[in-house]
């Protein structure tokens, strides 16, 4: 794996991983109102339990772009991006924001491409 590769995967481990403390840890905050748009801090505490179960699944995508990292497998990088990638796209296909696509999906899906072609 060459250095450019690294950092482009540690880039979209790291955004997971603040996606991990966003929504386990600031869902029902201000900082975490604020950044998914959510209708009220009631809403936020009725949802934190679901939202917790959403950051620990991008802790895991986090976590396995570390590990291909640690393990020089492109193709494990390959896998995970391509998951990245999927949920990014149904999350924006099911709930019609294209923030979801723009912030999760693309960044998933050029660093993916930039794997393929160099």
């Amino acid at each position: 794996m060459t250095i450019i590769q690294i950092i482009l995967l540690s880039f979209i481990a790291f955004l997971h991983f603040y996606f991990l403390i966003l929504e386990m840890f600031l869902w029902d905050k201000p900082k975490g109102i604020k950044a998914f748009k959510l209708e009220s801090k009631e809403f936020a505490q009725n949802t934190k339990v679901l939202a917790a179960n959403q950051g620990l699944y991008n802790g895991f995508l986090a976590a396995g772009l570390w590990f291909s990292i640690y393990e020089n497998s492109e193709r494990l990088a390959s896998f995970f991006l391509i998951c990245i990638a999927i949920a990014g796209i149904y999350g924006f296909y099911s709930t019609k924001n294209k923030v979801i696509f723009f912030v999760q999906a693309l960044p998933a899906i050029l660093v993916f491409l930039f794997f393929v072609f160099f």
